[in-house]
């Protein structure tokens, strides 16, 4: 997994890529996620557009991050979900607790409810 950092209006988008399979992808997020925690940014976007697989340590590594942002005032939503993740997310009722946009901008606006 590679992950790009990018500002968008109040959220900062975290673009993921490539296989989210756990081992040093769990420690890559949550590194990054304490860094911007760090600077005060809590409102997190991670764009899935570019994922090509996740296994369920992968749906571990999401719901780490969501809890680390929540543990700090902030939330972690997730963009451009694919089918295949979307799938995963249903079969595992974690669309229950995940706030997944099918676009980024949609992501984007549900912070400025």
């Amino acid at each position: 997994m590679t992950i790009k950092e990018k500002d968008l209006d109040e959220a900062v988008v975290l673009e993921l890529s490539g296989k989210i399979m756990g081992g040093p992808d769990a420690s890559l997020l949550n590194d990054k996620l304490h860094e911007l925690i760090e600077k005060g940014k809590t409102k997190i976007i991670a764009d899935l557009g570019s994922v090509n697989w996740m296994n369920s340590s992968g749906l571990g590594i999401l719901i780490g991050g969501l809890t680390t942002m929540r543990n700090n005032g902030g939330d972690l939503k997730l963009a451009n979900v694919t089918d295949r993740i979307q799938s995963l997310l249903m079969i595992t009722k974690l669309l229950t607790v995940f706030d997944a946009h099918d676009t980024l901008e949609k992501a984007v606006a549900s912070f400025k409810k």
